[in-house]
């Protein structure tokens, strides 16, 4: 058997960013969507999915319980994200964007490496585990790309990437929606009760709430009305996300929090 320990996670992370970055440079050149560029990063989401099998089939369970695990995914779900988001609508320079956020998680795991064994908790030993966590980190990608082409647009108004950010809210909240279904259910197997407002839970319902707003004020911002407010409501939507993945863990809440299990 093949042992895939985080020691050599540094030298796979550095070929990801190498193909990624090619990849991204060969679209900024590009005028026309470039079939190379997307080889590239597709060559580097396939090798960090390699990664991740591996991991997984060496720690004998999913790669899902720390939050280094967590940044693992989220910057394999970025790049997927990216790559989907310029292969869809174009936009030259939306891979360098999650190549550059992916990186910095990446670089995270790095300079912070977390012990990564074999223990899983009983709570985490459902059924509900690997569907929560994985739509989790995928949304959480979705929306990372949108809050990215959000800042893009408040730069440069004229940019024309409503559409897109409309798009990816969409799809963000279907996988966000999926997420706080499969946890509520995997709550009631696990603590008999499918909402206790926990922390992070309450926190997933301010995101949730947010980015459903953002949905209702997105037809008036394609009828170029309240532009400003969807943009800004986008913003806090992302900032309530950040405290729901890993802010509530510097919370004084977090001590009697039924969520430790992530620390």
């Amino acid at each position: 058997m093949i042992i895939v320990g985080w020691n050599i996670f540094p030298y796979v992370a550095i070929v990801v960013v190498l193909l990624s970055l090619l990849g991204a440079i060969i679209s900024l050149r590009s005028k026309e969507r470039s079939g190379v560029a997307m080889l590239s990063m597709g060559l580097a989401i396939a090798t960090m999915a390699l990664f991740i099998v591996g991991l997984w089939m060496t720690l004998e369970r999913p790669p899902l319980r720390t939050m280094g695990e967590t940044r693992l995914w989220y910057s394999f779900f970025l790049l997927l994200a990216g790559l989907f988001t310029y292969g869809r609508w174009r936009y030259r320079w939306i891979m360098l964007f999650s190549t550059v956020l992916a990186t910095v998680f990446m670089l995270i795991n790095i300079l912070k490496p977390e012990i990564h064994d074999q223990t899983l908790m009983p709570a985490l030993q459902s059924f509900w585990f690997v569907p929560h966590v994985s739509v989790y980190m995928f949304s959480y990608s979705l929306f990372g790309c949108a809050t990215l082409l959000t800042i893009v647009a408040m730069v440069r108004p004229k940019s024309d990437v409503d559409q897109a950010i409309e798009r990816l809210i969409y799809a963000g909240m279907a996988f966000l929606s999926i997420g706080m279904l499969t946890g509520a259910l995997w709550a009631k197997d696990a603590w008999g009760a499918y909402w206790s407002w926990d922390a992070k839970e309450s926190w997933a319902a301010v995101t949730w709430s947010l980015y459903l707003v953002a949905m209702h004020l997105a037809p008036s911002v394609m009828a170029h009305k309240s532009r400003r407010l969807f943009y800004i409501t986008l913003l806090l939507a992302f900032v309530a996300l950040q405290m729901c993945w890993y802010g509530v863990n510097y919370l004084p809440s977090a001590e009697t929090s039924i969520h430790t299990y992530n620390q």
